[in-house]
Order: structure tokens, then sequence, then C-alpha cells
């Protein structure tokens, strides 16, 4: 009776540590969709809103932002120069490609293509961008950290 007892206990523990690691790898990937979803929710705001307020939305109380020739803008100096942009002459938007998340499930990186266009002109700037998510406490995801780089053809995006 005994050895029966034991038998099942020992299937019982490695069958609920299989679903706990099938349960772990389900909710990594939901997460990492969440993400994504929450990178594409925030280009969409950029254009309907623009770009500050859509980085005023999504930046994280702590979050970085590395622009050209400028040191990294951080915490509430990312928030002051975001305050004082001006955003009306031209509609950012950008498309994730990929992204990854940390077993945790705590942080992850979204990266892609991104487009500005510009109201005054017929002209469209191209480039590529990264930013590296954190999961808040209300489990939302906001950007720690956000740089781009010009200089890939619209053909190239395709």
């Amino acid at each position: 009776m005994n050895k029966v007892l034991v038998y099942i206990i020992v299937v019982f523990s490695f069958t609920s540590c299989n679903l706990f690691q099938k349960k772990k790898e389900t909710d990594l990937v939901a997460e990492k969709q969440k993400m994504m979803d929450t990178d594409k929710a925030f280009s969409d705001m950029s254009v309907q809103k623009g770009m500050k307020n859509a980085f005023m939305e999504y930046i994280d109380s702590n979050g970085v932002l590395l622009r050209p020739n400028q040191m990294p803008v951080v915490g509430a100096d990312a928030i002051d120069y975001l305050i004082q942009i001006n955003d009306s002459a031209y509609t950012l938007r950008w498309e994730p490609k990929h992204g990854a998340i940390a077993q945790s499930g705590e942080l992850g990186y979204t990266y892609g293509l991104y487009e500005l266009k510009l109201s005054t002109k017929d002209s469209v700037i191209y480039g590529t961008y990264v930013s590296i998510w954190k999961k808040q406490s209300d489990g939302s995801w906001k950007f720690v950290l956000d740089s781009g780089n010009e200089g890939v053809g619209k053909e190239e995006q395709e």
C-alpha cells in the first residue's frame, strides 16, 4: 500500500511540475503579445493624439530617451523634455516587427520600423527603433528606454 501511495505522489509531482511549466510558457507568450499590442497602441495614439501625448502616456517614471547628439534624458528630465516638444509639424507612426520577453515576465523589448511624416513638406523620414518595456504593478506595460535610428528607405521597410 505504501509503495502505491509513494508512486501516486511521485507521478502527481512530475505531472504538476510539467503542467506548471506549460502554464508559465503560455503566460509568457500571452505577456509578450500584450507587450507587442501595447507598442502598437502606443503608435496608434501617436498618430491620433500626437507623439508628445503618446510618449507621456507610455513612459515609465524612470524612463530613458536616447536621442541623436545628446546625452540620455532620464526620468523626470525625460518627462520635462517631452512636455516641451511641439509635435504639430509631423506625424510619427511605427510598427513593431519583433519582441521578446524575459523569463520573469517583467521586462521585454520590441523593435521595428518608423515613419515620420512632415506636415509642411511632402517628405517622409524612415528609420528603425527599439523600446525596452517594463511590466507595471497594475499589469500594464510602460517603456523604460526608447531609441531610434534614421536611415531606412521605404523600399527596405516593405
